[in-house]
């Protein structure tokens, strides 16, 4: 049985997009002189929109692996952190 694998690719780009806007709204940044943090990851969730857009499905999923890499990396680092109350 063929698979759609272009439906799966845009559905996981949706979904994981979905989620790191969600992810966003609860993130602050820790370090002001570190801002490059939440400019890499707000322009990676626009490139993966824009490629979304165009159909170019490869670039709009590994823009948003790339968004997600610098989210984990700003926490791990902390360079951000999850708002509180």
């Amino acid at each position: 049985m063929a698979r759609d694998y272009e439906a799966e690719l845009r559905e996981q780009t949706e979904k994981w997009t979905k989620r790191i806007r969600e992810e966003m709204e609860n993130v602050t940044l820790e370090n002001e002189d570190r801002k490059d943090f939440l400019d890499n990851i707000n322009a990676y969730i626009q490139d993966s929109g824009y490629f979304l857009e165009k159909g170019d499905l490869v670039r709009s999923f590994e823009a948003i692996v790339w968004a997600w890499s610098w989210l984990e990396i700003g926490m791990h680092e902390g360079v951000l952190k999850k708002k509180t109350g």
